[in-house]
């Protein structure tokens, strides 16, 4: 059995630059974006505000959604983000209680 996954969106603000990426561990995952530990898009363009995540019991269903993401358009996204994060919230404070 595969362990829970996570698919995320990323923003460097309100409207601002999107990233969507897959994890094993989103906490750890987020203090890595947080850091700019890992050289790459995230630390280049400042993305780091966790504003949409979701979880998987399957690695392949991870990989499904983030490639459904990541071909959609961006209103698309924005959209998803809005309906379930309207205020753009920074959603990391909460994998850390």
């Amino acid at each position: 059995m595969d362990a829970t996954c996570f698919v995320y969106i990323l923003a460097s603000k309100r409207n601002g630059t999107l990233y969507v990426g897959v994890t094993n561990d989103l906490a750890r995952r987020m203090s890595e974006h947080t850091a700019k530990l890992v050289p790459g898009f995230t630390r280049k363009y400042d993305v780091n505000v966790l504003v949409h995540f979701e979880a998987f019991d399957s690695v392949l269903q991870a990989r499904a959604r983030e490639h459904a993401l990541k071909r959609g358009r961006r209103a698309w996204k924005v959209a998803l983000i809005e309906k379930f994060n309207a205020e753009w919230r920074d959603l990391s404070a909460a994998l850390n209680t």
